[in-house]
């Protein structure tokens, strides 16, 4: 009895200090700029306040149609679709809010490659297919619920600047309100 007594206090005892010493998380972010995409998502603390994320993203905006010049909308029309994939790592001040509630906010810099097909060139009115590397800077602020097991929430705002010209003429812009949401493993 005495063993099976400080057996289950030592576990107890393990238990509470993984929970405290919970320094990374990781799972998935889904996404809307320039397309709905997924990202897997990395966070580790480099001190009580402060962190570090990484997260690789994939993005698929499908092909957009505009009617261009006659009544055939498909025809005539000028159309474009893009693909990215996109690592984009963010520092972070991390503050407590109230009853397992933080919010946090941070710059950022990434890189990505991207493809384009059936891009609407507005200066030679040619359908073209591109694809290149692009480089993002970011920001970051967003709200997480970190529950009392390893389970972390978490809504954001990142907007993106994007660096390179052909990158932005296959997005139209060069600026995007990427809004995510999360959902990590703390471990």
């Amino acid at each position: 009895m005495r063993k099976l007594f400080i057996t289950a206090l030592m576990l107890t005892g393990f238990a509470f200090s993984t929970q405290a010493q919970e320094k990374n998380a990781i799972g998935i972010r889904l996404g809307d700029n320039s397309g709905f995409g997924g990202e897997v998502t990395f966070q580790t603390a480099l001190s009580k306040n402060n962190r570090i994320e990484l997260d690789l993203g994939f993005r698929n905006e499908g092909n957009v149609y505009y009617g261009g010049y006659g009544n055939n909308y498909y025809g005539n029309g000028k159309g474009y679709g893009h693909n990215d994939v996109k690592l984009v790592g963010i520092y972070q001040w991390v503050f407590d809010i109230k009853n397992g509630f933080k919010w946090y906010v941070g710059p950022g810099v990434g890189v990505g490659i991207y493809s384009s097909k059936y891009y609407y060139n507005d200066k030679t009115f040619l359908l073209e297919n591109k694809s290149g590397a692009f480089g993002v800077i970011a920001g970051d602020v967003g709200v997480e619920y970190n529950f009392k097991f390893p389970l972390q929430l978490s809504f954001d705002v990142r907007p993106e600047l994007y660096l390179s010209p052909d990158y932005v003429d296959a997005r139209d812009n060069s600026f995007g309100p990427d809004l995510g949401l999360s959902a990590r493993y703390r471990f």
